[in-house]
């Protein structure tokens, strides 16, 4: 890393904040449109937003699927345990909190730096029953008790790519032990043409999974250009018609598929094992353009 930078710097008439954290640079910018609303973003790609006014409010394409399936994971309103592997601004247990007061949460994030400038300049309610763990996400996941979580999210990314250790069917054991009977899995994915590591990934989780649904934007899963998958799984039947009737009603529409449709989308790719797990590929350039 590059010498130490912290502080402000003005942009758009209002200040961003700019500093060193353990995984890069991370900026703080404001959003024009929103009073008290930022996106984070490190070493250049953007990773979250949040709207302190609106916790409720998700930005970001793939953090509104991800909303969806908390949403659906239990009756509206309901209580959950929800363990959040990656942290970024904590906007999806920002998220979880306002929607399902009363919810219990642990937040596995890393990087501890990053922790402390989102606490300091975007504070949790201090009502909300949120912990976080600043360790790795798979030691994080170990001290989950059996059986605790309604829901597990992950959403981990090193620069901009999920780490190889997040990937595989060990990694998904220890996600099946940490979740009630019935409990719902979400991973972020991040993939492009051909999707070999979206394929593999849908392959890891029906090896250790009974039901799954893929959301994505169309172009994204025909392969046209690198975008955000939302892996949903679970042993129980999942809300599929009411997940796609939301996800069609975004502003950026989403598709789901599952079933029969989603097993052929793999066209024959195997699990991934901890011995043959890779991160996954980065991102062209262009993306954050």
């Amino acid at each position: 890393m590059g010498k130490s930078r912290s502080g402000r710097r003005r942009q758009a008439g209002a200040e961003a904040v700019v500093e060193n954290v353990d995984g890069g640079l991370a900026e703080l910018i404001p959003d024009r449109d929103r009073a008290r609303a930022w996106t984070l973003v490190i070493d250049g790609a953007p990773q979250s937003h949040v709207d302190l006014d609106d916790p409720a409010y998700l930005s970001f394409e793939y953090q509104r699927r991800l909303g969806h399936v908390i949403d659906l994971v239990a009756p509206p309103g309901r209580p959950v345990h929800a363990v959040h592997l990656g942290g970024g601004a904590l906007t999806l247990a920002r998220y979880v909190a306002a929607t399902r007061p009363r919810s219990t949460q642990q937040v596995v994030e890393r990087d501890a730096g990053l922790v402390r400038l989102v606490r300091r300049e975007m504070p949790l309610d201090p009502n909300a029953r949120i912990r976080v763990r600043s360790v790795d996400a798979r030691e994080g996941l170990a001290k989950v008790p059996d059986g605790w979580a309604d829901l597990v999210i992950t959403d981990v990314f090193s620069g901009a790519r999920t780490p190889a250790h997040l990937t595989s069917t060990e990694f998904l054991d220890d996600v099946r032990r940490a979740l009630k009977p019935g409990g719902v899995y979400a991973a972020n994915l991040a993939d492009g043409p051909p999707l070999a590591h979206l394929r593999g990934q849908i392959a890891t989780a029906a090896a250790r999974f009974g039901q799954l649904a893929l959301v994505a934007d169309p172009t994204v899963l025909r392969g046209r250009r690198f975008g955000n998958a939302v892996l949903v799984a679970s042993d129980q039947p999942l809300p599929v018609a009411e997940l796609t009737r939301r996800a069609a009603s975004d502003p950026h529409p989403g598709r789901v598929e599952h079933g029969r449709a989603l097993t052929d989308f793999t066209g024959g790719a195997v699990p991934v094992t901890d011995l043959a797990a890779v991160a996954s590929p980065a991102p062209p350039a262009s993306v954050f353009r």
